[in-house]
């Protein structure tokens, strides 16, 4: 039997379960399969950051595979709709007589999966797909009247009681091809249709592969997860695993991050006020939200997980949002993370909460603007994990902050970058200003700030959190009285 092997979000030869199983069964060799679906990504509102590093971490798992001795073709297939047809002809001009792949959880993927596994099959090429991207599939875990969890602390007991009864599972390398096909790799492309080039600087900043995402663990379970749980909140410091785009990729596996994890916990999934444990904590969020996307698939479309909270008026400001976009709201923390995004395509996950909790609170704009905005600057860019973030700080998602939990982006400021460092390495026209004044500008001398080119703030942050009570205080009253 040869068997096609369908990479996606999963471009990594280490614990790939699809290509593990594909070389387990395989007798005649093992091809892979890489589609370009440009068109229907930026439907997805996919970057051109994040286009950059899937090609350059499909460059890396051809060069991975040809050392096993599995050839990768890389084919064009601009809309989902065309999955089908382009794998169905692959299989039939290599005689591939199975398909494995692993699954996606997001609706259109969802949708197209089936398709291909429908009409395959109906080809006579057998289908096998297989669990990836979580530990436990999304559904796996399910509250006592068998619905879908949909607040986040029960989820995680459930979670961590399953895996510390059944296990993580082992990491599983796959064996090389004796019989290798003789099929040669095709090039991956050094541009795809309707995405720009990247500058040099991201990609030194994201060199992209396995190894890479290996080493980068490595370094993280070593030098700093002991200190994560006091640190992961501290963005000048560097004290978080920069994993999140080697995931998002699949350049390595939430299995082994946890299996590291543990493993620096002294064999424990759970230690109160542990590193390791506050890591673990943040991947089964991860899983959480997949359980979210896949149990409640309206919010791959666009819509609230609060259904009541789409009768929100939220304002329409294109200057304020430009502003935010621009990182020159007059609030420097705000700014420095907005300009960080654009300029390296990641943004720190506490300055992710501060940055849409600005933008819904204090501005008042839909959260989907936002959204969107992150996925179109991301390099690691994850629907579930957006999604969940966003909805979380507008107050429309699962177990989302209460609306009346308003951050205060100057004392969140000072929280998170006492000293102001970060602000001063991307706001620098305000770096000569002392740790005092530096969280909010607008406090200090006029004399000064005449000599610095910096904005006003756009909002009153006292006054934009009255107008969020009312808005939602007037909800909960139409919500009574229906």
């Amino acid at each position: 039997m040869r068997a096609l092997v369908w990479f996606r979000a999963d471009l990594r030869v280490d614990d790939n379960p699809a290509l593990a199983a594909a070389c387990r069964q395989a007798t005649e060799g093992v091809i892979g399969v890489f589609l370009i679906a440009h068109e229907q990504w930026r439907e997805h509102d996919w970057g051109d950051l994040r286009m950059d590093f899937v090609r350059r971490t499909l460059a890396a798992l051809s060069a991975d595979l040809s050392h096993l001795g599995v050839p990768l073709l890389v084919r064009s297939a601009p809309r989902f709709s065309q999955a089908t047809s382009v794998l169905l002809g692959v299989a039939r001009e290599h005689r591939c007589e199975a398909l494995f792949f692993n699954r996606e959880y997001e609706v259109n993927e969802r949708e197209r999966d089936e398709h291909v596994t429908q009409m395959l099959e109906n080809a006579g090429v057998a289908v096998h797909s297989s669990t990836d991207q979580v530990i436990l599939r999304p559904g796996a875990l399910r509250t006592g009247t068998g619905g879908w969890y949909t607040v986040f602390t029960p989820f995680r007991k459930a979670w961590l009681s399953r895996v510390a009864e059944d296990g993580l599972g082992d990491v599983e390398s796959p064996r090389r091809i004796t019989r290798p096909v003789t099929v040669k790799s095709d090039p991956v492309p050094p541009a795809i249709p309707g995405f720009k080039p990247v500058a040099a600087a991201p990609q030194e900043r994201w060199i992209a592969g396995e190894s890479e995402a290996r080493s980068r663990l490595e370094r993280f379970i070593e030098d700093r997860i002991r200190e994560y749980h006091a640190q992961r909140n501290l963005p000048a410091c560097g004290g978080t695993s920069t994993l999140s785009p080697y995931l998002a990729v699949g350049a390595i596996s939430v299995r082994r991050c946890l299996h590291a994890a543990v493993e620096a916990n002294r064999g424990r999934l759970e230690a109160t006020g542990s590193g390791p444990a506050s890591w673990i904590n943040e991947l089964i969020w991860r899983e959480f939200y997949r359980n979210i996307l896949v149990g409640f698939p309206r919010v791959s479309m666009g819509r609230a997980f609060r259904r009541e909270t789409e009768a929100i008026r939220w304002r329409e400001n294109e200057s304020d949002f430009q502003a935010w976009c621009e990182g020159r709201t007059g609030f420097p923390i705000v700014d420095a993370a907005m300009r960080c995004l654009r300029e390296t395509g990641w943004m720190h996950n506490r300055l992710r909460m501060i940055v849409a909790m600005f933008l819904t609170k204090d501005l008042f704009l839909d959260w989907r603007l936002g959204e969107r905005h992150f996925m179109r600057h991301l390099i690691d860019g994850d629907l579930a994990s957006n999604n969940g973030g966003w909805q979380w700080s507008a107050s429309t998602g699962t177990d989302a902050a209460p609306y009346f939990r308003i951050f205060n982006p100057t004392e969140q400021s000072r929280t998170c970058d006492p000293n102001g460092a970060f602000i001063r390495q991307w706001v620098p026209e305000l770096r000569d200003l002392d740790d005092r004044v530096i969280h909010d500008p607008s406090s200090a001398p006029p004399l000064m700030m005449g000599r610095i080119d910096y904005p006003a703030p756009i909002v009153d942050h006292r006054a934009a959190r009255e107008r969020v009570l009312r808005a939602f205080q007037a909800l909960k009253q139409g919500e009574h009285q229906s």
